[in-house]
């Protein structure tokens, strides 16, 4: 058995990690921290969960890492390093589910996040969390950094079209659009209900800290700089991403050689739905699940590929997500505990 510990069990992407685990063949958890509710078990704060026998304790790392084979990280921006410098001095596996090791230039990072980073050198070592991208490089890796979940949309939509040089790299933009939990459980003004019900908006509108990570994943399937426009939106509804993505064709291509391209590209991916032609993707089918569902379609009279992808912002663009890399990571099959179909409606 893996013995596993979460550090910041009691965020929302974070009990999604013991709600997935715990149905885990493989693995024990033994170890789940909290700021807010030392001395609570698991399933006090969210009733949903099974009782694993696990209170949550304070975020003593030399005491965990004791304890584990593999750590999740579950917190804000800023706040992983340590406990990653940590868990690797001891020989042991991370997966970080922020952003402090998604950036192969720790100056990006500061950039964009604007915090020092404290060991750019594990930046270089950590490997991007994508499986349908990096999928060897993870099964190899002590330090993973788990996509963010715009991102994973964005790139999953896009690589089968940049990696066969269908598109023309300088024409992309991303229209993204998510639910209210991708702001996290704190409470803030702008998660309210009577704030967000019956109204879409889009915010950080060319300034949001997902855009270089999107740049940083394109650039490599393209071979060359990538620049992109990006605008998120937030949803009055609780979970999903829809990243509807555009670009100007680069080669005469119609659907048939698209499709082509994309079905050879996910032709072994368990979790990528590529749909037949004119079904277009829904958040609410991916809804619990690690899924991801696609679509496209060429617009002749524009010249452009249209494509659309749907994931649950808390799996496959996070939790879910880094089961999966666990798995690789681990030697077990890579949709052990994952395998559940969405839940609809």
């Amino acid at each position: 058995m893996v013995k596993v510990g979460i550090i910041g069990a009691t965020g929302y992407t974070g009990a999604e990690l013991v709600r997935l685990l715990s149905a885990h063949p493989g693995v024990e958890l033994v170890a789940l921290t909290s700021q807010s509710y030392v001395g609570q078990s698991i399933d006090e704060i969210y009733p949903n969960l099974p009782p694993v026998g696990l209170v949550c304790i304070e975020q003593d790392i030399s005491h965990v890492v004791d304890r584990c084979d593999v750590v999740f990280i579950a917190l804000p921006h800023g706040h992983a390093v340590p406990v990653a410098a940590a868990v690797l001095a001891a020989g042991k596996k991370v997966i970080d589910l922020g952003a402090d090791f998604r950036f192969r230039r720790a100056e990006t990072y500061e950039q964009w996040y604007g915090h020092t980073h404290e060991a750019p050198e594990l930046c270089t070592g950590a490997v991007y969390g994508l499986p349908e991208v990096h999928r060897e490089a993870i099964r190899g890796a002590n330090l993973v950094a788990n996509p963010g979940c715009y991102p994973t949309s964005a790139i999953l939509a896009l690589a089968p079209a940049l990696r066969a040089g269908l598109i023309d790299p300088a024409t992309i933009i991303i229209d993204s659009k998510s639910g209210v939990s991708g702001a996290g459980r704190g409470l803030n003004l702008g998660s309210l209900y009577a704030e967000v019900n019956e109204s879409v908006h889009p915010y950080n509108i060319g300034q949001h800290r997902h855009t270089p990570e999107i740049e940083q994943e394109l650039s490599g399937l393209a071979g060359q700089p990538v620049t992109v426009s990006f605008t998120p939106h937030l949803m009055p509804m609780t979970r999903g991403i829809l990243s509807t993505v555009y670009a100007s064709l680069a080669v005469e291509a119609d659907d048939d050689t698209v499709r082509r391209v994309y079905t050879h590209f996910f032709s072994r991916e368990r979790f990528i739905r590529l749909l037949p032609p004119k079904q277009w993707p829904r958040t609410k089918w991916a809804s619990g699940s690690n899924n991801c569902f696609l679509n496209f379609t060429v617009d002749r009279r524009t010249n452009r590929l249209v494509v659309a992808a749907a994931i649950d912002n808390l799996i496959k663009g996070a939790s879910g997500q880094a089961v999966q890399n666990m798995n690789l990571m681990c030697g077990f099959a890579e949709d052990t505990a994952l395998a559940q179909p969405g839940q609809y409606p």
